[in-house]
């Protein structure tokens, strides 16, 4: 029988810490810095990790996940595949429940970690039809747990407790600390944990979620068009996405985002087509503020995960994107997870 405690240690040195990059730029002739998480050094490659191990974390203590309870959950990829790694390397047998139109490497990882995979077509219902098959199964399945990712408050504090002290403290040794924080909204637990700490920390910084403008859902409140951003914009908007206290929603343009993954790509930083997304917008929150602001995001994962999509296609130019205009000159900086300490003795820090 596996040894949680020790297992749970063990994966906690696996996730979080992670780089700090800072990324040179030039915007239509102008040098712009902006400052990215990297979050592909995660465990299964990305940021999703550090949310499903601290629900995990927090059910084994309160014994709402039994040792080797099944576990089910509800996801357009990349949670599904934290929960299938981490959930197998604890002992549970997983399921996931995804929406059958994204990406094959993604079904193909959830697989390969031993997890069993339920798609769910347009007529089922996609996401919603997604979660609502996850609770029935979950129902009839004696000691199943649900992470219920979109409406589990934990998703909020593991982004509040690591990933925002973990910005602050690698900002701070560069003397310098973060005017706006720009991020995706998929469950919404990164913009608002990490949104939660800054704020705590300064009321005047700002903090923008970022959806697809061609499937504005944060605007309208209900699905509307389609979009190819995966892991953002899940046609509804989650439980624990509270949008007052989240400041100007930006938008950007699923091409755009394609074209911006693909430069970043060329230049030897391979991430995902929501990576392109939140840099730009990162760039829209700057202009907002001027190009000296300290503008914060994240990389949410690489691009292994999106080898049969359009992120591996060309690209067709339209009026109105950005990244025609932007050059990106590459990484001017690394800062390391462990060159800081965090101040909540609850999370790793150094040694």
């Amino acid at each position: 029988m596996t040894d949680i405690p020790q297992m749970l240690h063990t994966l906690s040195r696996l996730v979080g810490h992670t780089p700090l990059l800072a990324l040179d730029l030039r915007v239509r002739g102008e040098a712009r810095r902006i400052y990215a998480k990297a979050e592909h050094f995660n465990y299964t490659g990305s940021i999703k990790d550090r949310m499903a191990l601290h629900i995990l974390r927090l059910a084994h203590a309160s014994g709402a996940l039994r040792p080797g309870a099944p576990i089910a959950e509800a996801t357009s990829g990349n949670t599904g595949i934290s929960f299938a790694a981490l959930g197998r390397a604890l002992g549970h047998p997983v399921t996931i429940f995804m929406p059958d139109w994204m990406s094959q490497e993604r079904k193909d990882l959830i697989r390969s970690f031993g997890a069993a995979i339920r798609l769910v077509s347009a007529a089922e219902g996609g996401f919603l039809g997604s979660i609502q098959l996850s609770e029935a199964w979950a129902a009839e399945t004696p000691g199943a747990f649900l992470p219920c990712q979109f409406a589990n408050v934990a998703n909020v504090e593991a982004h509040a407790r690591t990933t925002g002290p973990e910005i602050v403290a690698q900002l701070g040794t560069l003397g310098l600390k973060a005017r706006a924080f720009v991020a995706g909204v998929g469950t919404g637990g990164t913009v608002m944990g990490v949104g939660q700490y800054l704020k705590g920390l300064d009321s005047t910084i700002l903090v923008h979620a970022v959806e697809p403008a061609n499937s504005p859902t944060l605007r309208t409140g209900h699905k509307i068009g389609k979009h190819r951003i995966q892991g953002i914009s899940d046609e509804f908007i989650p439980a624990i996405v509270h949008l007052d206290q989240l400041d100007e929603i930006l938008s950007v343009d699923d091409g755009d985002a394609i074209l911006m993954a693909q430069k970043l790509a060329e230049r030897g930083l391979g991430v995902g087509i929501s990576s392109g997304a939140n840099l730009l917008a990162a760039l829209m929150a700057q202009d907002r503020l001027g190009r000296e602001a300290v503008v914060v995001t994240v990389l949410s994962d690489s691009n292994k995960k999106y080898l049969t999509t359009d992120l591996m296609r060309e690209e067709p130019l339209k009026p109105g994107l950005l990244s025609p205009d932007i050059e990106f000159l590459g990484i001017g900086a690394a800062i390391r997870g462990c060159d800081v300490c965090l101040p909540d003795p609850a999370v790793r820090s150094c040694g």
